[in-house]
């Protein structure tokens, strides 16, 4: 099945384009009562042309890593694969054998991107160097960062190899728009793509009443409306997780949405921009 419409994408540092609707996975593969649909869900992805899939060693303990092989099976060669360690395992030969470990579950010799999921206290030198090493032994293609803020890419800047970092991936979303103030504009500027993850908040934000008027005003849903705003975001992509095939389609078809100037207005009015610099929300 080919997709009615192309998926747009967006440029990594390293020159490859990746999509700009990709497929989230937390809490998928947790329950076994629900793995025949969240299988159904990465492969009706697939055939959407939703073919980025993150996941990470956190998810379900590796559970959700066994779940995407699963569901990728033959067409590991369709798909961009990302994963994340721990900070716990980010030591040189501790993010060598976690990296192991989620190639073993994911049923894959290689990783086309590989996150460190938040700092923590091993040093970023060491992780980059591991990062490094997996790139020359094959088992990664690129590696990035998850939830860091401004001073955090400064400071990997700073460190030897530090320029290969890919993706940003944050928290960001109509509710959590603090980024907007310095990060995304300094990741636009160094040509490094910010990866939204949670972009519907969870689903916390579709209940909004301002939301709501503008999907009945495009006839979309509220979730199309959140989606297709976060992607109207030069150098973002988002990657909202959906547990069955029904949610991927919908999620997909906010990439055929088109936000005019009023709707985004009524956006802005209703989640306004922030003023400030924020600490860097996570969840």
């Amino acid at each position: 099945m080919r997709p009615e419409t192309t998926v747009p994408t967006v440029q990594l540092p390293a020159g490859e384009s990746v999509p700009a609707m990709g497929l989230g996975t937390w809490y998928l593969g947790e329950d076994a009562g629900r793995r025949a649909s969240e299988v159904a869900a990465l492969r009706q992805g697939l055939d959407s042309g939703l073919t980025l899939v993150d996941t990470a060693e956190m998810y379900g303990s590796g559970a959700a890593e066994v779940l995407v092989g699963e569901a990728l099976g033959t067409r590991r060669d369709e798909v961009f694969l990302v994963s994340k360690v721990l900070p716990s395992n980010s030591g040189y030969e501790d993010t060598l054998e976690a990296c192991r470990r989620s190639l073993s579950r994911l049923g894959t010799d290689r990783l086309d991107l590989y996150l460190l999921h938040w700092r923590g206290r091993v040093p970023l030198a060491e992780t980059v160097r591991a990062f490094q090493e997996l790139v020359r032994r094959g088992m990664i293609r690129y590696w990035g960062v998850s939830n860091f803020d401004l001073h955090d890419m400064v400071e990997l800047e700073d460190v030897p190899g530090g320029e290969g970092v890919q993706v940003d991936q944050v928290l960001y979303n109509l509710t959590r728009r603090g980024i907007e103030y310095d990060l995304l504009d300094t990741m636009r500027v160094q040509g490094v793509p910010v990866m939204a993850y949670s972009p519907i908040e969870q689903g916390r934000l579709l209940d909004h009443p301002a939301l709501a008027a503008v999907a009945e005003r495009l006839d979309a849903t509220p979730a199309q409306v959140a989606l297709a705003w976060v992607m109207t975001r030069e150098g973002v992509l988002a990657i909202p997780r959906a547990g069955t095939p029904e949610h991927v389609r919908e999620n997909r078809a906010a990439l055929d949405l088109r936000l005019g100037e009023q709707d985004l207005q009524a956006l802005d009015e209703a989640f306004p921009p922030p003023r400030r610099h924020q600490p860097l929300e996570v969840l």
